[in-house]
């Protein structure tokens, strides 16, 4: 809907009578004087009225700087901001949040409104404007103060700049696009978000399936059986009859459900257990909020991921090498369990390491390693770990006094070999959180659907190809070179020459080829977000 500040114009002008013209000129000459606007802010604190105002202290500022004079004189300008924030619902934001009801009201009558009420609409149409930019630019939501860790710097912007610039440019859009984030996964979810809101809206009576105390495995009987295929061809994996008296498991409901868990990044093990019976009872509503929530997630995210930059999406276990705006490849991936979650976080590769050694993390250190120490004489041995003193001198793991407290701030390093947890090759990009991409002597691992399962580091399912694409520029280390480096058994680094950023993200659903797709919550933390978007 197209707002204008006369809501019909009279089509037979005759002379010596006011038209809709003239009085939508005047309006606008009255709109908001530098008087009246300057009276307003000494009464503004946080809201107008019932609306809250996202800045009531930059909007002061920037109306000082322009001595108080109005800005949203040009109908296109008015037209163009109300459009925003009435299609801002397309991204999964509330058009309220921006006044939107009050700025249709007001804008459609404004030949009738009082001085102080037409300076109350310039200064608001200015509040939708700031709070738009800024909640598309960098999101609703602050993740610093969501979570204890989190790695990414959050978007800057100079809203008042920015402002600014649509004025100049006579181009409100073109300012709001300019902070809209383009990547196509957040793309992808606005067209799932589309599709999930008509599907939430037609929804009706979907099927909830009891919790079931044991698995129920291939032949067995169980009679929550019919009520699973009516889940399912709610869903739109089942088209065969349904009997309310077949309780058997049989081959074709099992297909049916690996299918399921598959799309839904459950264990693809065609079981029935507690997980795939809580992800069978998720409507489309909650799949609505979900995507609500990742929307979310990506206007936290960098506005711009690099040139060539390694993409890990923490809650699907998949690392991607994109370079271009190309994927060059996908890699499965293991990553940090509840207790010792993967953070999410933002950094670049400087260097390669084959054969690496493992130095000992502290929370492991403490946790894991000098316990089994304590209790097994051949532990250090048996790990091939060799322990430093705070002076770097090397320790006989015999003499050590396991029960002093100086053991705490000894340094453990297992040495490279087979039993390394590291593998062949390490991919390091220096952070706080003593994070890298490792390989894995547990290569079974990647064929389980349900990955969360390191210390905090990212294991990477062939590993050693990933590192050669990061060494694409540098011919001498061609694959004869780095197998004469790993026979050699000695640890060699290697620096990586070419820009490769890393971004360590978490999301639990996209648009992939034309579907949307979710993964599991591994991290519980979509309920949360969502409950916060909605409170505010």
């Amino acid at each position: 809907m197209l707002l204008v500040f006369i809501s019909c114009q009279d089509q037979n002008r005759k002379p010596g009578i006011e038209t809709a013209k003239d009085k939508e000129a005047e309006v606008i000459e009255k709109l908001a004087s530098a008087e009246l606007i300057a009276k307003k802010f000494p009464g503004i604190s946080s809201s107008v009225g019932d609306h809250k105002l996202h800045d009531a202290s930059l909007l002061d500022s920037i109306y000082s700087k322009r001595n108080y004079k109005p800005i949203w004189t040009e109908r296109s300008m008015r037209e163009d901001l109300y459009r925003s924030i009435i299609n801002a619902s397309q991204d999964g934001l509330e058009p309220e949040d921006y006044h939107s009801s009050y700025l249709k009201r007001n804008l459609a009558n404004l030949a009738q409104l009082d001085d102080q009420q037409r300076s109350l609409t310039e200064i608001m149409l200015t509040d939708a404007f700031l709070g738009l930019a800024s909640d598309y630019n960098s999101g609703k939501l602050d993740p610093a103060e969501i979570y204890d860790i989190w790695g990414v710097e959050r978007n800057k912007i100079d809203l008042s700049g920015l402002l600014n610039y649509g004025l100049e440019q006579q181009n409100i859009l073109a300012a709001i696009d300019s902070v809209t984030p383009k990547h196509e996964v957040y793309k992808g979810l606005k067209r799932s978000l589309e599709t999930y809101r008509k599907l939430a809206a037609n929804e009706e009576n979907p099927t909830h399936i009891p919790d079931l105390e044991e698995s129920i495995k291939a032949e067995e009987k169980n009679e929550r059986i019919p009520g699973i295929k009516r889940r399912l061809k709610e869903l739109g994996y089942w088209e065969r009859e349904i009997s309310d008296s077949a309780y058997t498991y049989d081959e074709n409901l099992q297909e049916a459900i690996k299918k399921f868990q598959e799309n839904y990044g459950i264990e693809t093990d065609g079981v029935i257990g507690r997980g795939t019976i809580k992800t069978l009872n998720k409507t489309y509503q909650d799949r609505l909020e979900q995507i609500l929530v990742n929307l979310e997630r990506w206007r936290w995210y960098p506005k711009d991921l690099g040139r060539q930059y390694i993409i890990v999406n923490i809650a699907n276990f998949r690392l991607h090498l994109v370079k271009n705006g190309d994927t060059i490849s996908t890699h499965r991936t293991m990553v940090g369990t509840e207790a010792r979650k993967t953070p999410v976080f933002s950094d670049h590769v400087e260097h390669i390491v084959y054969n690496p050694t493992w130095t000992i993390p502290p929370t492991i250190r403490a946790n894991d390693v000098i316990p089994s120490a304590s209790n097994d004489p051949d532990y250090i041995n048996r790990k091939n770990f060799s322990i430093f003193n705070q002076s770097g001198e090397l320790l006989d793991p015999s003499q050590v006094n396991w029960s002093s407290s100086k053991v705490r701030g000894y340094t453990f390093r297992q040495e490279a070999g087979p039993t390394n947890p590291l593998g062949l090759v390490k991919i390091i990009y220096p952070n706080q959180y003593m994070i890298y991409l490792h390989d894995t002597p547990s290569k079974s691992l990647f064929n389980k659907n349900i990955r969360a399962q390191s210390s905090g580091c990212v294991r990477v399912q062939d590993v050693l190809d990933l590192a050669r694409e990061l060494l694409s520029d540098q011919p001498e280390y061609d694959d004869e070179k780095i197998k004469s480096i790993l026979d050699s058994g000695k640890t060699t680094t290697v620096k990586v020459t070419q820009p490769v950023e890393v971004h360590h993200l978490y999301w639990t659903a996209w648009n992939e080829n034309g579907s949307t797709r979710f993964a599991e919550d591994i991290y519980n933390r979509d309920a949360a977000v969502y409950k916060l978007l909605t409170e505010n």
